[in-house]
This record gives structure tokens, C-alpha cells and sequence, in this order.
């Protein structure tokens, strides 16, 4: 593991009681559900980079929801929002929720039955009349979340999707996607690499894209470097265009870092502006194509590959009416610069 993978519980804060949790989750879930329809709406992805985006958040939903049911009513364990530009959960968080599944047996056994559990439950509210205690109601919450959080449906650090033929063919016969969570912003990201093959076929070379993916693709970096290190290592792949998007910061109440745009939102609500729910999820978009190629080796060791050029950055904000409004008045030329005016999506009621 690289020092850009180590993280530590200082780079966090703390969310403490299950009204945050609630106001939390809820306006993560709904940030990203809108997300979804807006990126389709407004053309920002094809029709096929919208389609693998929607899974890739559907994962990204169900892993906030486990954690919603983990911390639900845990008295011990809290969970961390990133301090760094994220507002997303700390990386440490989706290690910890890995580690729970794969010891689920384990923590399983040590939990009473559910039969066991809800006539206990019964007889506390119904012949005693007394409210159930906290640790019950955390046994009780763990016992939905160890039988319901399925291990494969959880966002990892890096997650693997399956190529397909592109279904527009002009650019390029074939698309990859995948996703990961940088463990130095803590934040989601998405790429698209469009690309060819040479002397080979899909069947034949699909492992060894999908090992170099993981191995060199797996964290942010500039464009051209990662296109540079695959177009390096798989000689018989021949990339034309990749897409990097990454998710965030997330802008809202508990956001802690020093931008702009969360400094104006946090500030509407201390001065009772805006509501406690209002939020902003920006969201940056680079892609860098191939515009020809050029020969590296000797005469016994030579070797094609691609001579990238980036395209002008993408830069997008998703928020609700008001929020914009706010913005506007207080950060124009931050809101200018967008590539589009921002992005309206439906207020969120707590």
C-alpha cells in the first residue's frame, strides 16, 4: 500500500446522534437519486455512460444505506465524514463496513434469535409497557444489518465494470468502465476508456485489461499519466479516449472544508437562509482523445502509442433552486465560471 493510501481517524468528524445520521443519509441519498435524472436530462454522458453511472451510484446508495442501518443504534462506534474537499464518509468507513460482512457469521452467532428477540420486544411494550431499551434496539439493528447487506452490493475502493461493444463504433470498437474511491480526497470517481484491440481478441486480453485497470487505474490522477501507463503495459489495447468524472466535493452542513461554495451554504444557515437540508454536489468531468501516435524503442523492441490531447475541463453544479439563488448573490464569478449554468434539483424536506 502506497503512502497515498493511508488514511487516519484524524482526517474526520464525527457524525454523534441519530438525528445527524437521518438528515445525513437523507441528503446524500437524495443528492445522488437527482443526480442520476439530471446527467440523463441535461446530456452531460451518452446514453451508455449514463446507464453505467446509474449502477455504479445505485452501489454507492447501498452502501450509505448500510451504513445508516450499521450506526442506526450503536451508543460506541460513530461514523466519520471526510474533513478534506469530500463530504462523503471517510474511506475507513467502507473498510470497516468489508470487514463486518466478511466476519458476518461471526457477529451473527452472538446476536440472540430474531424469534427470541421480538417477543421479548412484545412483552416489554405490550404486558410491561416500557419502551425498548437502547441495546435492544441495537441487537435488533444489527441483526437486520448482518442478514441484509449483501458484500458484493457495496462500493469499494475500486470496482470493475465489464466491456462491451460501444455502441457508437465510430470513435472506437470497444468501451471499459470503472469506478473508485480515492483514498486521498475521499471522494467517488467514474472513467470510460474507449479503445481498440490489435492482433488479439476481447476473450483473449480481457483479463489482462482488467488486472491493469486495478493495478494503475485505481486512484485519481492526471489523464494523460493514466492513459500513458495503459497504453504503455497492454501493447495490444490501442486507447482513443478516456473520461474521468469525479464526484464531488459534496457540499452541506457536514462539510468541513475551506471552499467557497460550502462556506456560502454553511453561513445561509447559521443565518437562517437556508434550510439545515440545503446542499450542492459539484461535479468535474476531464477527458483527454487521441490525435495520432508516435514510436518508442529500438527496431527490435518498438512500440505505437498515442499522442493525447486534453479537452477543456468540465465543471458542473447540482443544487436546488434556493441554494442557486444564494449562490448567485454571493459567489457570481464562482458560479460563472461553470460550464453551465447550475443544475436545478427538487428541494429535499427533512
Amino acid at each position: 500500500m502506497s503512502i497515498n493510501h493511508i488514511v487516519t481517524p484524524l482526517d474526520s468528524a464525527v457524525l454523534e446522534t441519530k438525528e445527524q445520521y437521518k438528515v445525513y443519509f437523507k441528503i446524500v441519498n437524495h443528492a445522488f437519486s437527482e443526480l442520476v435524472a439530471k446527467i440523463s436530462q441535461h446530456d452531460i454522458c451518452t446514453e451508455m455512460e449514463a446507464t453505467f453511472l446509474e449502477q455504479y451510484c445505485e452501489l454507492f446508495i447501498y452502501s450509505l444505506e448500510a451504513f445508516r442501518v450499521k450506526y442506526l443504534f450503536d451508543d460506541e462506534e460513530k461514523m466519520k465524514v471526510d474533513l478534506t474537499e469530500s463530504g462523503y464518509p471517510n474511506y475507513l468507513e467502507f473498510r470497516y463496513l468489508l470487514n463486518d460482512l466478511e466476519l458476518k457469521n461471526e457477529h451473527i452467532s452472538k446476536l440472540p434469535k430474531v424469534k427470541e428477540l421480538k417477543i421479548e420486544f412484545l412483552e416489554t411494550l405490550i404486558k410491561d409497557k416500557e419502551p425498548i431499551s437502547e441495546r435492544k434496539l441495537h441487537q435488533a439493528a444489527s441483526i437486520v444489518y448482518y442478514n441484509s447487506v449483501e458484500q458484493r452490493f457495496i462500493f469499494k475502493r475500486f470496482v470493475q465494470g465489464k466491456i462491451i461493444a460501444n455502441p457508437t463504433s465510430s470513435e472506437a470498437e470497444f468501451l471499459v468502465s470503472w469506478s473508485f474511491y480515492d483514498v486521498t480526497y475521499n471522494r467517488p470517481f467514474i472513467c470510460f476508456m474507449y479503445f481498440d484491440l490489435h492482433k488479439t481478441t476481447l476473450s483473449e486480453y480481457t483479463h489482462e485489461i482488467y488486472n491493469l485497470l486495478e493495478s494503475v487505474a485505481d486512484r485519481d490522477m492526471d489523464l494523460d499519466m493514466m492513459a500513458y501507463a495503459v497504453d504503455k503495459k497492454l501493447p495490444k489495447v490501442l486507447p482513443k479516449r478516456f473520461k474521468k468524472i469525479d464526484f464531488g466535493p459534496f457540499h452541506n452542513v457536514f462539510a468541513k472544508d475551506e471552499l467557497e461554495i460550502t462556506h456560502v451554504i454553511l453561513k445561509a444557515i447559521i443565518d437562517k437562509n437556508l434550510d439545515l437540508s440545503a446542499f450542492a454536489l459539484s461535479l468535474k468531468i476531464d477527458s483527454i482523445s487521441s490525435k495520432g501516435d508516435f514510436s518508442e524503442g529500438n527496431i527490435f523492441n518498438k512500440q505505437q502509442l498515442q499522442i493525447w490531447e486534453a479537452a477543456k475541463p468540465e465543471k458542473y453544479l447540482f443544487t436546488t433552486h434556493r441554494v442557486m439563488q444564494t449562490l448567485y448573490d454571493q459567489i457570481p464569478e464562482t458560479v460563472n465560471a461553470l460550464t453551465q449554468q447550475p443544475i436545478e434539483i427538487a428541494d429535499l424536506k427533512l
